[in-house]
């Protein structure tokens, strides 16, 4: 599990390699016909692991709610996101894939509510979560990638 906790974290690094050349105004934008942006896309990779590793175990989350409850399933961004937020969510995006290798090292993951994705993917263990993340944020790199073509 702790090489694919590697690979995630890779995948967010080579994220923010995406968005490293755009300004807060083309992060923030969101084109005709999209309900979200670039940086909602980022902060919401977060959000969703934080939810299904934490959230879905029992445990609390171990990132501000600021970087969770805005960019979960189902919200859309709220306000326009200033650059000292933007590194912050860059921070969390990073920060938060260290601390799940160490929660999996140190077996806090002791309990699991199994979850159907509507993917048809059932998720029955934290094992199943963590295998299931690179999908998920694969489907988020299109979205960045399509949006980035747009700002």
């Amino acid at each position: 599990m702790l090489a694919t906790i590697v690979q995630i974290k890779n995948t967010r690094i080579f994220i923010l390699e995406l968005g490293k050349d755009l300004s807060t105004e083309q992060l923030n934008k969101i084109p005709t016909g999209f309900n979200n942006n670039i940086i909602w896309n980022i902060a919401h990779l977060t959000a969703a692991q934080q939810n299904m590793c934490y959230v879905r175990s029992g445990l609390a989350i171990t990132v501000k709610d600021e970087h969770f409850s805005p960019f979960l399933s189902g919200t859309k961004p709220e306000k326009f996101i200033g650059q000292e937020e933007i590194n912050s969510i860059f921070d969390a995006l990073l920060n938060s894939m260290d601390r799940l290798a160490t929660d999996y090292s140190n077996g806090v993951f002791l309990k699991f509510d199994p979850w159907d994705k509507r993917y048809g993917m059932k998720l029955n263990s934290i094992e199943d979560v963590i295998n299931f993340i690179p999908f998920h944020e694969g489907m988020h790199i299109g979205y960045i990638m399509t949006l980035k073509k747009l700002v």
